[in-house]
């Protein structure tokens, strides 16, 4: 990986006008704050939300002693130091159906994992280091005590905090609830997000397009990430290029949703209706980033709402939705700020760029032998929605690097991670 100077003249040369990536995340950390508001809902509806407060244990988890192996269980006085030793079995204790006599010296009891520990065991010998013949058991020597036992609260002690607020409650977290016997959980309410599409051009899907006319793909592009992201969506449909009908969508939007999303109309310098509209009554900041795709970006607020201005091309709509807007949003949903994960990946070929943006190329991520490698998904233009199918992760290029080798080492960000 190469820096390389560039020419003023470049399109992707060096501008200190430019914010860089980090500058953007820095910006969207100060400006965020989770959304007030908590419900209550049954555990099986909580996945995929955003817990409100610390899960407190209230028992033992295990409750007991039991078991981690189908084996015997034994007082860890009777194991030979050397040579084997001969044990009478006087009984079975079950899952659900435990022994409920004692056990004394010379004496063990057949267990099957999770059963609960009898009196007067501690340790358990897996089945297959037993020869039973019986009604007794032969061990040797080079077991310790206490072997192959769950102690009580080993998992979660009573009184502990297991689950802290703002956690993500995933599959995990559900079943840990139900192992504490929780019906119920107090979850943060869910961010309301609204979006709309604005332009004369756009024709909704189905319809026959005329000279001049492009399909709305970026409106369902965003519902799709709003979708996999858990927020409440709101779709104001396409507002069309009208300066009143423009201002009269966003105060509505502004007052209905925690966050407003749209596409298009924020390059610095465009003379829009969106444009306009927002530095009338909005606090929002017009950017350029040194990124590709994705140059242009808005972001501020809309009365109490946030505002995400994103550009106009589909393949950047998506590259700053994950990159800023998703992680702003999670952090209105309660979790701590994040930026997006990378993993290290080895170039298969020669991925080519120009210094000057950080640069966000589509790739094709295989593990191979173990090794995680990385090609390019084809073609790279923003406009080329395709080729966000086709790929698996974003190419992570730095801002001053040039052209990438085949078997150089690069970053990667993996859609499925994103999702």
């Amino acid at each position: 990986m190469k820096t390389i100077p560039v020419s003023a003249g470049d399109c992707d040369s060096p501008d200190p006008k430019l914010l860089t990536v980090e500058q953007v995340h820095e910006q969207l950390a100060q400006l965020t704050t989770p959304v007030t508001g908590i419900e209550r809902v049954a555990i099986r509806e909580a996945l995929g939300r955003i817990l409100a407060e610390d899960v407190i244990s209230p028992i033992n988890v295990p409750p007991y002693a039991n078991s981690a192996m189908d084996g015997y269980a034994l007082n860890a006085a009777d194991l030979p130091a050397s040579g084997k030793i001969t044990l009478t079995m006087i009984g079975k204790s079950f899952a659900g159906d435990p022994y409920k006599g004692k056990v004394t010296s010379g004496q063990c009891i057949r267990i099957m994992t999770g059963a609960q520990i009898a009196e007067g065991t501690d340790t358990v010998i897996m089945q297959e280091q037993v020869n039973a013949d019986g009604h007794a058991i032969t061990i040797g020597s080079g077991h310790s005590a206490g072997q192959n036992v769950r102690l009580p609260g080993e998992d979660m002690a009573k009184g502990s905090t297991v689950i802290t607020s703002g956690k993500l409650i995933g599959p995990a977290e559900i079943g840990l609830l139900a192992s504490l016997g929780y019906p119920e959980v107090k979850v943060k309410r869910k961010v309301r997000v609204a979006f709309f599409s604005t332009g004369d051009e756009l024709v909704a899907v189905g319809e026959k397009l005329q000279e001049g006319q492009i399909y709305d793909s970026n409106r369902y592009t965003i519902y799709g990430m709003l979708e996999k992201l858990g927020v409440e969506i709101i779709d104001l449909g396409v507002i069309r290029d009208d300066r009143q009908a423009i201002e009269e969508a966003f105060n509505h939007a502004a007052d209905i949703a925690d966050a407003v999303i749209t596409s298009g109309g924020v390059s610095v310098g465009e003379a829009d209706f969106v444009k306009l509209t927002l530095e009338k009554i909005g606090k929002v900041d017009f950017w350029k980033v040194a990124m590709k795709p994705g140059k242009p970006l808005a972001l501020g607020k809309i009365k109490n709402a946030m505002f995400f201005g994103l550009p106009g091309n589909p393949v950047s709509v998506m590259a700053t939705f994950y990159l800023f807007a998703q992680p702003a949003l999670r952090r209105l949903m309660g979790e701590d700020y994040q930026q997006p994960l990378t993993v290290k990946a080895t170039t298969k070929s020669l991925i080519k760029k120009h210094p000057g943006r950080t640069d966000y190329q589509r790739g094709i991520a295989t593990d191979e032998n173990g090794k995680l490698m990385v090609d390019s998904a084809g073609m790279q233009a923003s406009h080329i929605l395709s080729g966000m199918s086709n790929a698996n992760c974003f190419v992570v290029i730095p801002q001053m690097s040039g052209s990438i080798e085949a078997g150089e080492e690069v970053d990667v960000i993996m859609f499925d991670g994103l999702t």
